[in-house]
């Protein structure tokens, strides 16, 4: 299909950011706050004033896939949650076949809640179960318990969700192989379509931060994170999923369609406290703290900052998250996204250099390049070469 260049697109995909919890998990730098005492009532009127000057500013064709993020979206009471599904239908125009993806934390999801959802539109549940070990899951700051994540699955295949996934994490402090591997026999016996598999990183302005700088965050040894990596990679492959991302795994057909947007380095609306957007070749990051997002985006677009992508930038964007896909970037994409312009003009000797040290291989005709076996263990080394 031809298409004029990427800076002329209008988004089809939307994120929504809902930026309150239960708690604080360890780990977390995402913008989240605890949700008991916050005005979450008020912050949906901004969000929805937010979504009316959206569409104002950039009218939206279709909207292809939504996906709600946070934070823990399934904190909203069930009135919360219908009332905001509403106003996401109110403003932006779904597809018929929209992926309507929403965050959830087990625990978070009863039977009236999720009635909410499904009535709202949502028809992708993904859950951060992180690991099936209670003593694990309290080291790192989660409230739930292996057994919530069982029965959040249940509750949600009982109220008609078939597309459902899970995110597991490896490379915790003092996680052994051993509990990794019960964690995959646990999370493959739920027979869900999609699951996401995560390496620990250490972010500032976490409570992992502090303990790493204090030297007292216990992680596991290079070789043995790695070690979990390529469990996870035998163990999914061998159940039948298709290793389609890094970090990403799915039956054929249930593939995220909205992170495939981010993968293909495509434009998308972003909407809440501390949210990301990219769109006509600008990208923004909203205000992120709750009352000054509610005051700011009750009078005009909430935005903390506004940056023009150059050519360069985006190219390179391109390249980085596309290597991510098990598909990897082809020429046909990358000329349909820069007017006709090519990956060997533009990449070449980081390209060469890179196939030559067997990290990356050519694909497809016409020419495309994807990550070996070799090339996923050391993705970060092969991303760098397009900064």
């Amino acid at each position: 299909m031809n298409r004029p260049p990427l800076h002329t697109w209008t988004p089809r995909a939307l994120y929504i950011h809902i930026p309150f919890c239960t708690n604080k998990c360890f780990y977390c730098d995402f913008n989240s706050y605890v949700a008991a005492g916050q005005p979450i009532d008020a912050y949906l009127d901004a969000l929805e004033n937010e979504m009316k000057l959206t569409v104002e500013a950039l009218p939206p064709t279709v909207i292809d896939t939504v996906f709600v993020g946070g934070g823990t979206p399934t904190v909203l009471n069930p009135i919360q949650m219908a009332r905001f599904l509403a106003s996401v239908k109110r403003h932006f125009p779904l597809a018929d076949d929209v992926e309507f993806t929403m965050e959830a934390n087990p625990g978070t999801t009863d039977m009236e809640k999720l009635a909410a959802m499904r009535e709202g539109g949502v028809n992708r549940i993904s859950f951060g179960a992180q690991t099936f070990d209670d003593g694990l899951l309290e080291r790192i700051g989660r409230i739930h318990a292996a057994q919530d994540v069982i029965q959040s699955i249940a509750n949600a295949k009982a109220a008609g969700f078939t597309n459902l996934s899970i995110d597991l994490m490896f490379g915790l402090p003092n996680q052994s192989l051993q509990q990794l591997k019960d964690s995959v026999t646990k999370a493959l016996e739920l027979d869900l379509p999609h699951y996401s598999l995560y390496g620990l990183k250490v972010e500032e302005n976490t409570l992992f931060h502090r303990l790493y700088q204090r030297d007292e965050l216990p992680l596991p040894e290079e070789e043995d994170e790695l070690a979990m990596y390529e469990h996870l990679m035998e163990r999914l492959g061998e159940a039948g999923y298709r290793h389609y991302e890094i970090s990403n795994f799915a039956r054929p057909g249930y593939e995220s369609k909205h992170n495939t947007t981010y993968w293909h380095n495509e434009p998308y609306y972003g909407l809440g406290a501390g949210a990301h957007g990219y769109a006509l070749g600008v990208r923004h990051m909203n205000i992120k703290g709750v009352q000054p997002y509610i005051d700011a985006a009750n009078k005009a677009l909430p935005r903390l900052e506004i940056n023009e992508v150059s050519l360069e930038e985006a190219m390179g964007d391109f390249m980085m998250v596309g290597l991510r896909l098990e598909e990897g970037v082809a020429e046909h994409s990358f000329a349909r996204q820069f007017a006709g312009a090519s990956l060997e003009e533009t990449f070449g000797p980081a390209l060469r250099k890179l196939v030559a040290q067997g990290l990356l291989e050519k694909v497809g005709s016409p020419e495309g390049y994807r990550l070996t076996a070799q090339g996923i263990l050391l993705g970060n080394e092969v991303f760098g070469a397009f900064i």
